[in-house]
Formats: structure tokens, sequence, C-alpha cells
């Protein structure tokens, strides 16, 4: 899932670099779509797996 949103967030900041012109309230649409995306990417990213020294300090 996250290589999906990667992927999508790729293609929307594709959009908004390209050099077109492009409808005020579409753009507008874009850009929430991509902060969307960058914060739905944050939150689903991937966690850092925790070191096995630090595993066993916790259990014990």
């Amino acid at each position: 899932m996250n290589k999906i949103i990667r992927k999508i967030s790729q293609a929307v900041q594709v959009i908004l670099l390209a050099p077109i012109k492009l409808p005020g309230k579409a753009l507008n649409i874009i850009k929430y779509v991509a902060i969307g995306l960058g914060v739905l990417e944050a939150v689903v990213g991937e966690e850092e797996p925790v070191p096995n020294s630090l595993r066993d300090e916790e259990v014990k």
C-alpha cells in the first residue's frame, strides 16, 4: 500500500511541476490531494525495525 501511495504522490507532483495551465479550482484540488497523500504517507510509512538489543532490554 505504501508503494501505491508513493507512486500516486509522485504523479501528483509531476502534474504540479509541469508547465501547463490548469484552472484555479483544479490546481487547488491537486494541491490538497498532494498534501493529503503526504500526510497519509507519513502516517502509514514504514516503521524502522527495533534492534534486537533494545527488544531484549524492554522484556527484562
